[in-house]
């Protein structure tokens, strides 16, 4: 199907549901209501632009008409708009193109969000509690829900690591590109000679595993309960309450105390050992599918420095697009749309290159 089929095709369905949505019966029953605004709402952005790109082809065919026109002043005009609208065209077209490439099935997902601390020692600490804020200050704006399922804290109020599950609309969508290497360049609270020192902290982002994404066979797992450590109260010395989960097929661990409910750890441990699982599988398809295209896109290796965020000079920097922003501060306050949705769209625009190439 060609590119204008495809088109035509989504803006029937597009007025199909809207009459749907106007009825009645369709409105008492919210579950399937709700279905149908949802596929409504995503189709719109599409339809929108194809809309304003049949009104600009057909401004550009006028214009071409009236090349041919007697009065030389309507064909100078008619030339003058013409360049413009051709343009416009262009612009349109690529737009649609990327807006019909096809969807991230983990994009609808949440999220298990790791930061752990780099090379720095006590500064990557407090830098990974930087970023754990940042990230939270965005999710707040986003009306998403963060909780922390497992944390190390450092006495000097930094994280060697912290994981949370983030929840809401598209989180994965959002966030997905922000795996990798984050590297501050800063003057430490206690750097007496003012001296800026590089420290580096890793971010990882997993889509939360649904039971059908990954099965796990109980027998493939070695559960240990233990008497958790660190702060607590009186009961850390006396209950069994932290669990740690060994999948003995892969190797992966996964450790949770900071509920007092054995319960409530095995559950945390649990989901986070499905993303873990999940992600592993997604790599496995990535590194398979690597060795049949040697340009695969939008990786989000957890080894490769993403971005810089410079104190002194007040910028961040995001190596993989080249962009530098001059507003450090707002960003670390999670003003982060500017910059992810830059991100985003390099990427769309690396597949959709990739996919024209193949």
């Amino acid at each position: 199907m060609d590119l204008q089929a495809k088109l035509r095709e989504l803006e029937e369905k597009y007025n199909t549901l809207e009459k749907e949505l106007s009825d009645p019966a369709v409105f008492k029953d919210q579950k399937k209501y709700q279905a149908l605004a949802k596929e409504h709402s995503d189709l719109g952005t599409v339809v929108r632009v194809y809309r304003e790109f049949q009104d600009v082809r057909k401004q550009v065919e006028e214009n071409r008409e009236l090349l041919s026109d007697p009065d030389p002043d309507m064909r100078e005009l008619a030339r003058s708009e013409l360049d413009e609208l051709e343009g416009r065209m262009e612009e349109l077209e690529s737009e649609l193109k990327r807006l019909l490439l096809p969807k991230d099935p983990l994009d609808e997902k949440n999220v298990l969000l790791e930061i752990r601390a780099g090379t720095g020692g006590d500064e990557a600490a407090l830098f990974a509690a930087d970023l754990f804020r940042m990230y939270s200050r965005y999710a707040e704006e986003k009306r998403w829900k963060v909780e922390v399922l497992g944390e190390h804290a450092t006495g000097i109020g930094g994280y060697k690591e912290i994981i949370a599950m983030i929840s809401g609309d598209r989180v994965y969508s959002h966030l997905k590109y922000e795996s990798g290497t984050h590297r501050v360049q800063r003057v430490p609270d206690t750097e007496t000679q003012g001296r800026i020192h590089t420290s580096a902290v890793t971010v990882a982002v997993l889509p939360e595993a649904d039971e059908v994404d990954v099965e796990i066979d109980p027998s493939d797992l070695r559960i240990d309960v233990y008497r958790a450590s660190g702060a607590g109260g009186q009961h850390v010395n006396k209950t069994e309450s932290a669990v740690r989960i060994t999948h003995i097929p892969t190797g992966l661990v996964v450790q949770c105390q900071d509920e007092r409910s054995q319960h409530k750890n095995r559950s945390k441990a649990m989901k986070v050992l499905a993303a873990r699982l999940l992600d592993l599988k997604k790599r496995e398809q990535h590194d398979q599918l690597s060795a049949e295209r040697k340009q695969m896109v939008g990786s989000g290796d957890r080894s490769e420095r993403i971005r810089t965020y410079n104190f002194p000079q007040g910028r961040v920097t995001d190596h993989r697009i080249g962009l530098t922003l001059y507003r450090l501060e707002s960003i670390m306050h999670g003003d982060l749309d500017e910059l992810l949705e830059a991100i985003g769209t390099y990427f769309q625009a690396q597949s959709l290159a990739a996919g024209s190439e193949s």
